[in-house]
């Protein structure tokens, strides 16, 4: 059997009028993008919170996010979801605490903070190297599982070869990328998280009434799904307990790095907030990001994941009703492909621009970010620090097309979006707690940074490569079991930079100064130098506010509770569980006050 579909004169149509509209945005702002890179890569630093907000929720709606979230529930149940929905403490770390740190910085991209924070030689490798590392290696990784969330799309509900997705879906994004820069992609961002969210929406609707699956009801009740149903997970199962809630709660959000949930803020997320118009509208964009993301979006998948478990309870299941995939492309993220065939024509191409629109968001949004340290922090420092505002600009634009080209390359080759996942999470395990104190721990330094770089980097692969000689490796599962693997790489790279950090000269006098008088972070951690300077007769507290950091972390826990109930309370709802839903909204409902009062008291502190 094979669940094919054709594409009906109304499908197409929806797909039709979604690339020229798209194309013609592109088109418009090109002229103004093109003007200088601050354009091009920032948009001249003016941009709503609304606008932006909405961006980074497009932006994280990619085509791999509903088959990764696909997978988790129909491998580890909803309360797998942990493994990212503890992030959103980072989240909202960033949005209480470093927000307005970042826009007062008023750096072009994060990389620049390097040689803000830093100073000599260790903070321009610094910066060069991440620029190729995150820009261009770290980059091309994550594009390539966007893109293999494309291949099997494509795959499965057209019957196209991978390359074909590739040109097809690669083509129109790389061209509106090139020519509309960071405008071209906020602006249709806007449309596209429109589109990408009706979609999922009216495709958990329909598929959980079709009447294979009979409704909510009898989805709830089904043997396939009722043990996948809870949102917390089993803690009679220690493993599971400690893998999918203890780790990514206690340890996973402070110190890993990874693309979009960076702590300190960092990358695309740093990127919008920079553009932003002033402090308070870079907060208002990063907290209405974190409420969509974490509160409200998930459901549709999750939803059509259950219902997935009722149709395909299995890989077996899938392959036999599309014979035609390859076998290195088969996995349980395929089922949210396969269960979007079922949908009738009109609903079908709404779908599928939806897909196309989470696609094309987060692919464009990578490439002008890559591009930009690419153009920024490698380019101008190290290549032609004389460069004119054209010529720069005409490098971001064949950076854009030469990333779009290497990431393709590599989603040829890939198979599973989980897999990546967890490789990108342990990658970055350990690194993430230096993000966090570089701002208001003044012993800091370049070394420190470098340091956890390689050592993270180099533990993870040694602990996915496994023995097959005497001097060969080839990747394997690793010498730990997968529970503590990531604890290890923690443990080990933090004591690494720490040792670093002590080993090593502090920055000197005049760079640490330089950063204090302009950011003005406040606390316990730079008392050392504000004493300092003082005997030096050189004041660099510029404000008698308070200091608003326990504030902001009071805010981030009030937040927290805010964003999880509405997701619980959410899931209960649909699950008519009444009472725990009535009970959860009322708290989100008590912590939205509580939220504001502090909110509120924290505008008359510093920062």
């Amino acid at each position: 059997m094979d669940d094919l579909m054709e594409l009906s004169t109304l499908d197409y149509g929806f797909i039709i009028v979604f690339f020229s509209t798209v194309l013609a945005i592109g088109v418009i702002v090109s002229k103004k993008s093109g003007k200088n890179t601050s354009e091009f890569f920032l948009s001249g630093r003016t941009m709503p919170w609304w606008l932006l907000g909405l961006s980074m929720v497009a932006t994280t709606f990619s085509t791999d996010t509903p088959n990764l979230v696909t997978d988790i529930v129909r491998t580890n149940g909803v309360s797998g979801n942990w493994v990212w929905w503890a992030f959103l403490i980072t989240g909202l770390l960033t949005v209480f605490v470093y927000a307005k740190l970042w826009r007062k910085s008023n750096v072009n991209t994060d990389l620049e903070f390097y040689e803000l924070r830093y100073g000599g030689a260790a903070a321009s490798f610094l910066r060069k190297f991440r620029a190729i590392y995150l820009g261009v290696i770290f980059n091309v990784i994550t594009m390539s599982a966007v893109t293999l969330a494309a291949i099997k799309i494509g795959g499965i509900m057209l019957g196209l070869e991978p390359w074909q997705t590739v040109i097809s879906a690669g083509l129109i994004t790389v061209i509106f990328s090139a020519l509309g820069g960071f405008k071209g992609v906020v602006y249709t961002d806007f449309l596209l998280f429109f589109v990408a969210m009706s979609g999922a929406i009216g495709a958990a609707y329909y598929l959980v009434n079709l009447p294979e699956v009979g409704g909510i009801a009898s989805l709830m009740a089904n043997e396939h799904v009722t043990d996948k149903l809870s949102i917390l997970p089993d803690f009679s199962n220690t493993q599971a307990l400690i893998t999918l809630f203890i780790i990514p709660l206690a340890v996973q959000w402070w110190s890993s790095w990874y693309p979009g949930a960076e702590p300190g803020g960092g990358g695309y997320i740093a990127q919008r907030m920079l553009a932003a118009k002033n402090e308070n509208h870079a907060i208002g964009a990063t907290f209405f990001f974190n409420i969509m993301h974490y509160a409200l979006r998930p459901w549709p998948w999750i939803l059509v994941a259950l219902a997935s478990l009722v149709i395909y309870p299995d890989v077996a299941s899938i392959q036999e009703a599309f014979p035609t995939i390859a076998d290195d492309k088969l996995g349980h993220d395929l089922a949210y492909s396969a269960m979007l065939t079922k949908l009738p024509s009109g609903l079908l191409g709404l779908v599928l621009a939806s897909l196309i629109a989470a696609y094309m968001s987060t692919i464009s949004t990578q490439l002008n970010w890559g591009s930009s340290y690419i153009v920024y922090d490698f380019y101008k420092q190290q290549i032609n620090p004389n460069a004119s505002e054209k010529r720069l600009v005409a490098v971001g634009r064949i950076s854009t097309v030469v990333l779009m080209v290497f990431s393709a390359a590599l989603a040829l080759l890939l198979q599973n979006a989980l897999q990546l996942f967890e490789v990108l999470l342990v990658f970055g395990a350990g690194t993430g707690l230096i993000f966090i104190l570089r701002w208001f721990w003044w012993r800091i330094n370049a070394w420190s940074e470098i340091t956890a770089m390689f050592a993270s980097g180099i533990i993870s692969l040694l602990l996915k490569l496994t023995p097959v000689g005497p001097f060969f490796f080839a990747p394997g599962t690793g010498i730990f079991p997968d529970w503590s693997e990531y604890i290890f790489v923690v443990v080990i790279t933090t004591a690494i930079w720490m040792a670093a950090t002590f080993l090593t000269q502090p920055e000197s006098k005049e760079v640490l100064r330089s950063f204090y008088m302009k950011i003005q972070p406040g606390g316990p951690g730079w008392a050392k130098v504000i004493r300092e300077a003082e005997k030096d007769q050189q004041k660099i507290v510029t404000t008698d506010e308070k200091w608003s950091v326990p504030s902001g972390i009071t805010a981030m826990l009030l937040g927290c509770v805010l964003i999880y109930t509405i997701m619980f309370s959410t899931g209960y709802w649909i699950y008519g569980k009444y009472v725990p839903a009535i009970v959860l909204t009322t708290i989100a409902v008590i912590s939205g006050f509580l939220l504001t009062r502090v909110w509120n008291r924290m505008k008359g502190t510093i920062l």
